[in-house]
């Protein structure tokens, strides 16, 4: 049963009529699939469905063990976007991106199909001056209305540095995860694992976390 209905369909494929380069969903999945992959991996293949810039390739966490660490990726569902010539960008998601978190999906592919960025000329100094990694775990809910805000900034930073990571990772579904970063509400973005930052905060208040993080 398709997860869009035809209103919806028509939506997204205006919404994605403008891409200019290509992108592959990379999705990672187990041969005894997590309670969401398999929805996961039909959001994806359905949005692909509607452009012909757009793939999806399927792979095992446990039989694609290597490209699975090489990439970062340790849990399922997970979905990597990939520019031309496979170009990684850490981009990733985990969890199903569903209900709001449905244009995240939409606008990170976007992005790295335009290349079209929205950040400030600081924020872009800020990230061509970074020494060391820097990682953005942006904890949401699908009923959130304020997460995607928080993620599509998140995933901006990490497209536009190849030191950047930045993860969706849906809080009901990992709740360990949540445990361990005090997740008490989302959206709440962990950076370098020690600094937090709560809401969906604007993008001068994000940099001045990530700089209170590298400086730790």
């Amino acid at each position: 049963m398709p997860l869009m209905d035809d209103n919806t369909r028509e939506q997204v494929r205006a919404l994605l009529a403008d891409l200019t380069g290509p992108v592959k969903l990379l999705v990672f999945s187990q041969q005894f699939e997590c309670q969401m992959c398999a929805e996961t991996r039909q959001i994806c293949e359905e949005v692909a469905a509607l452009s012909d810039k757009i793939t999806v390739e399927v792979r095992d966490l446990v039989a694609d063990e290597a490209l699975a660490q090489g990439m970062d990726v340790d849990k399922i569902p997970a979905i990597a976007l990939l520019g031309a010539d496979d170009q990684d960008y850490g981009i990733r998601f985990y969890g199903i991106p569903s209900g709001y978190e449905f244009m995240s999906l939409l606008e990170a592919i976007k992005l790295v199909s335009t290349g079209k960025l929205e950040l400030s000329a600081e924020t872009l100094r800020t990230l061509d001056a970074l020494e060391g990694d820097l990682h953005l775990q942006v904890f949401v809910t699908p009923t959130c209305p304020y997460c995607p805000r928080a993620v599509i900034l998140a995933h901006q930073l990490a497209f536009a540095s190849a030191k950047v990571r930045a993860d969706m990772v849906e809080a009901n579904e990992f709740p360990h995860l949540s445990m361990k970063y005090n997740v008490m509400g989302v959206p709440r973005t962990v950076i370098n694992e020690a600094t937090f930052i709560e809401g969906a905060a604007p993008e001068a208040m994000l940099l001045a976390k990530v700089r209170e993080a590298l400086k730790n």
